[in-house]
């Protein structure tokens, strides 16, 4: 009877530990799955791992340029940024999965459930305004990633405003992806594109190009050097503002000033006073582009014609002093002969400089800079 009951006790025992056994193995499954989960997720924070860096193919539609400030020597523009690279992580079974390729669309669905890595793209010549108002992320089965955004920024670009208002510049918008040297992720140009709905006041759009660059980035990974991709709009200023409004007039007044050489020796206060009028006029013009003008610290071609017209002004004053002492002295012959030489001298000198600086600052008007 005992023996019975031992063997019972045993056989419960046993019983109950094999129940024990198999239910924490159940337990203890998620246990060994979790890591490897947490890893494969952890794969996907870096960029695809391929031989050399990765390639990024980026092209930027310009769609408009809203402004350009002399002054800060900045510009603005809107336009959509595209970038492609392949992630073969990131590749799938369109039969699998249902569907051709996988959209991401908006800050939610891109930023909370897009599972890779992605350049974060930054404009370095930002000059403190930068917004994407949109973004797309297609996902093609073989793992080529598209990544679309339509962005909004003000841009610091070098102007050379030396042959003002015939000048030609070239407005340049820096993109390069934050944290990885070109060892990492590399630029491409993807595709071309053209200024042909691009317009903006008082300038003429020229041409769009697009380049990639190495620029030294102490932030941008082990090596310190970034690859850069550089958008380019060549524009070329209509001078026919300034032409009208101060060119071409200050031209006709400098000419009619030149009267003077022939108006009567004996009357030298109407002599005067004609080239004082002139001169002020000079003056006043020269405050109207200051106006107009960005304060620069180099002499532009407007300044040239500007203090060339006043110089010659003051010399029909000083010429008329002259011809007064002459006659004074009652030295007539001569005084005429200054007369009948500064006629000519003065139209022939101040048409003469104005065309040998236009030769000198254009001398094949090329189309962009």
């Amino acid at each position: 009877m005992n023996k019975l009951v031992s063997i019972a006790v045993t056989v419960a025992v046993a019983i109950f530990c094999c129940a024990q056994i198999a239910a924490a193995q159940p337990l203890a499954q998620p246990n060994t799955q979790q890591p490897q989960a947490a890893a494969s997720g952890s794969l996907l924070l870096g960029p695809p791992k391929e031989d050399g860096p990765v390639v990024v193919r980026a092209s930027l539609e310009v769609q408009d340029v809203d402004q350009i400030n002399e002054e800060n020597e900045t510009f603005e523009f809107t336009g959509v940024l595209t970038l492609t690279w392949h992630d073969s992580r990131q590749a799938f079974d369109p039969a699998t999965v249902g569907v051709e390729e996988k959209i991401y669309q908006g800050d939610y669905q891109f930023n909370e459930l897009s599972p890779s890595w992605f350049p974060q793209v930054v404009l370095v010549n930002s000059s403190g305004s930068f917004e994407q108002q949109g973004v797309v992320l297609r996902s093609l089965p073989d793992g080529t990633q598209i990544l679309i955004s339509k962005i909004s920024a003000v841009a610091k670009t070098q102007l050379n405003l030396r042959r003002f208002p015939f000048d030609a510049q070239r407005l340049e918008a820096v993109f390069e992806v934050l944290g990885f040297d070109h060892s990492e992720v590399v630029f491409q140009v993807d595709r071309e594109t053209t200024a042909n709905a691009l317009w903006v006041p008082q300038w003429t759009i020229t041409g769009i190009g697009m380049s990639t660059e190495e620029r030294a980035a102490s932030y941008a990974g082990r090596r310190g050097v970034a690859s850069t991709f550089v958008a380019s709009v060549d524009v070329r200023r209509v001078s026919f503002h300034i032409g009208r409004l101060v060119i071409l007039p200050l031209i006709v007044i400098v000419l009619l000033t030149f009267s003077v050489f022939w108006m009567d020796r004996a009357s030298l206060g109407d002599r005067i006073s004609v080239s004082f009028i002139g001169i002020l006029t000079a003056v006043a013009y020269q405050v109207v582009m200051n106006d107009i003008m960005p304060r620069i610290g180099y002499v532009t071609w407007i300044d040239g014609f500007l203090n060339l017209s006043f110089l010659l002004m003051v010399g029909t004053v000083i010429i008329n002093l002259v011809v007064g002492v002459l006659d004074q002295h009652k030295r007539h012959e001569i005084s005429h002969r200054v007369d009948v030489l500064c006629r000519w001298i003065f139209p022939i000198t101040y048409l003469g400089l104005i065309l040998v600086s236009l030769v000198v600052m254009f001398p094949a008007l090329p189309a962009s800079p």
